[in-house]
């Protein structure tokens, strides 16, 4: 049985009825349990998968082992244009990509597409930088020495990757692993297998072209256990992981027991003030696009809006205006600007949070409620809250916007400060000396300190990521590349004579 005709568009990406979910040693299997993808616009099925077993895992780390040896002798240039290549295959399939990930996910179609866009991206960006993993010259203190770094891959990389991003974060992490020698091992969002198989097909393609091991990408669709695996595995020196702080918390225990490596993309809690100067329309449609987008599923979607006491109820009013057009229904359909949530447990857990916020004194000014539909569609809000209590400082995943009012700058920062992560955050000012405060040691202690713009929507050429409770870690642009590789420093004696360093004489 094939699949229906709103769906036929996902034979052109290799996909099946039903899937075997492991990429191993160059070939399609899975021996695991058999799991349903369904549409979060209407939880009807798309597509069944078949998980990993731990065998096929094992298997999977063997063959992806042996290839390490392979691919990080094959020159930085010569992985670039690899990685060209899958950027080349991933344009080819640009809009089919974009249609599954907002069919599976939920977010809308430009949204979809535009998060395919952004591996493209990342794919020209790590071809670039094939050429320059550089390393330093040191000056050293002793005569007819040469000091330098070198940089090696570190073998394997893990990336385990959440729903939200079901492909995009891969690409922050694989485009430029691939690029610095290593060797991939993915196991994408449970609830998104069909975007991992689809991703995996490219990638395998690309590889199988150029005779080269398909174990140098080797993806998993599967729960925990296979997480874990990956977590606790020796053979994996840097585990990405992406998702909750609870969960990252766990991980980066387990890895680093093992000493390993761990970089975390973890929870957000990303306030936008917006200072008595600022342009009110721009900020307002910033605000809607940063809490609205994605149905609040981003890590850098903002749930926190700080307006200055004297043109609060300017603000509040547009913004409730704007929340009021906002257009629900069907990702997939033209003009839609808010999808469903992904699940129906992340719409159980909204209609959770709506009755804390109402126990906790805040006062629902638009929205607050579940859409009766098949899907899992809820109402944009806006919820007016005390910054004190103790749901403003969780991350409520979905279209929650919480909205106080300040009076001095210096009250703003703190508030923007004092939750426990620290992912995203922007000012909405004109005043250079806000700018600069706000930028600085006494400004947001984010990892994204953004002026005039939303707290989402980041550009793959800059470092993304957070501090606190996101984790720390950095990826994509900047200098991420070099958590991806083992610095070396080499010092060589071209002399004769053996002079020590701090000049110590030593017999």
């Amino acid at each position: 049985m094939g699949f229906t005709k709103e769906h036929q568009f996902l034979s052109e990406l290799g996909l099946g009825p039903r899937n075997p979910g492991c990429y191993v040693a160059g070939k399609w299997r899975g021996s695991g349990p058999v799991v349903s993808s369904s549409n979060p616009a209407n939880n009807q099925v798309i597509a069944e998968v078949v998980e990993a077993s731990m065998e096929d895992y094992e298997d999977g780390m063997k063959a992806c082992f042996d290839a390490s040896k392979i691919w990080m002798q094959i020159p930085a240039p010569k992985r670039g244009e690899i990685v060209r290549q899958i950027g080349e295959a991933l344009r080819s399939k640009l809009q089919h990509l974009g249609r599954l990930v907002s069919l599976e996910m939920g977010k809308i179609l430009p949204e979809g597409i535009g998060e395919v866009q952004e591996i493209v991206d990342m794919c020209d960006y790590a071809v670039g930088l094939s050429r320059q993993l550089n390393g330093s010259i040191i000056p050293s203190e002793r005569p007819n020495h040469m000091m330098m770094e070198v940089w090696n891959p570190l073998g394997i990389v893990g990336v385990i990757t959440a729903f939200n991003f079901p492909c995009a974060v891969l690409g922050w992490n694989a485009c430029i692993a691939l690029v610095c020698g290593n060797c991939v091992v993915w196991k994408g969002a449970p609830t998104t297998p069909l975007i991992t198989i689809a991703m995996t097909e490219l990638v395998a393609g690309v590889l199988e072209k150029n005779n080269l091991p398909g174990a140098i990408f080797t993806s998993f669709c599967g729960g925990a256990e296979i997480g874990q695996a990956i977590s606790h595995d020796t053979r994996i020196p840097l585990v990405s992981f992406t998702g909750s702080s609870k969960v990252g918390l766990m991980v980066q225990q387990t890895v680093s027991e093992r000493f390993g490596k761990c970089l975390l993309e973890l929870s957000g809690n990303n306030a936008i003030i917006v200072m008595d100067d600022a342009d009110i329309q721009l900020a307002v449609r910033s605000v809607l696009f940063a809490a609205v987008g994605t149905a609040g599923q981003r890590c850098t979607t903002c749930r926190r809006l700080l307006v200055h006491e004297s043109i609060y109820q300017t603000v509040l009013d547009q913004l409730v205006g704007v929340y009021k057009q906002v257009q629900i229904g069907d990702p997939l359909e033209k003009g839609t600007l808010l999808g469903p949530l992904h699940t129906s447990t992340s719409k159980e857990n909204f209609v959770k949070g709506v009755q804390a916020i109402k126990s906790q004194g805040g006062k629902i000014l638009v929205g607050g409620s579940v859409i009766e539909s098949a899907g899992n569609f809820v109402q944009p809000t806006i919820v007016e809250i005390s910054s004190d209590v103790p749901i403003v400082k969780e991350e409520l995943f979905g279209p929650v916007l919480y909205v106080m009012k300040f009076q001095t700058l210096k009250e703003a920062i703190e508030i923007n400060n004092s939750v426990p992560q620290g992912l995203s955050s922007s000012i909405f000012t004109r005043k250079p000396e806000i700018i600069f405060k706000w930028l600085g040691p006494h400004g947001s202690d984010c990892g994204i300190v953004n002026v005039n713009i939303p707290t989402n929507g980041a550009e793959i050429g800059g470092a993304f990521g957070g501090e606190k409770a996101t984790g720390g870690g950095r990826e994509a642009g900047s200098d991420s590349w070099k958590q991806y590789m083992r610095r070396s420093t080499c010092t060589i004696n071209y002399g004769s004579e053996l002079p020590l360093a701090q000049g110590i004489n030593f017999g």
